[in-house]
């Protein structure tokens, strides 16, 4: 299957049921590293969900995006302004719009952006 291999159950007239499988998605590059949109901006909701493989981000910040990190697995840190936190399993990050930010190391993070869009307002500073 390939990025744009979709899945819709009708749940009524006007709504559908969404369900994508991470393994089903091709990556490709970007700021915060390798991106698999799960919920991407066209499918309609009111967020975006993407899982990220983070190695080396670029310092970056969002103008209308806030965004929810839940680390997956993996261990490494994050820059947040002028903070820098630890980051490992089970943890949760709100990164809200205008915050510059970055992450390191070895993971693989859940991603919530809302709202949808914010693959057009990354703003890079690196």
């Amino acid at each position: 299957m390939t990025r744009h291999s979709e899945h819709f159950r009708a749940m009524n007239s006007k709504r559908q049921h969404l369900y994508r499988g991470v393994a089903e998605i091709t990556p490709w590059t970007e700021t915060c590293g390798q991106i698999r949109p799960l919920i991407e901006e066209k499918d309609g909701a009111a967020a975006e969900v993407h899982h990220l493989e983070i190695t080396d981000a670029k310092l970056h910040y969002h103008e209308r995006t806030d965004e929810f990190y839940y680390v997956l697995a993996g261990t490494g840190r994050m820059r947040l302004d002028d903070e820098e936190i630890e980051l490992r399993p089970n943890l949760v990050v709100s990164v809200p719009r205008g915050v510059k930010h970055k992450a390191w190391g070895d993971l693989k993070v859940l991603v919530v952006c809302i709202p949808r869009g914010v693959l057009h307002d990354v703003h890079e500073l690196e």
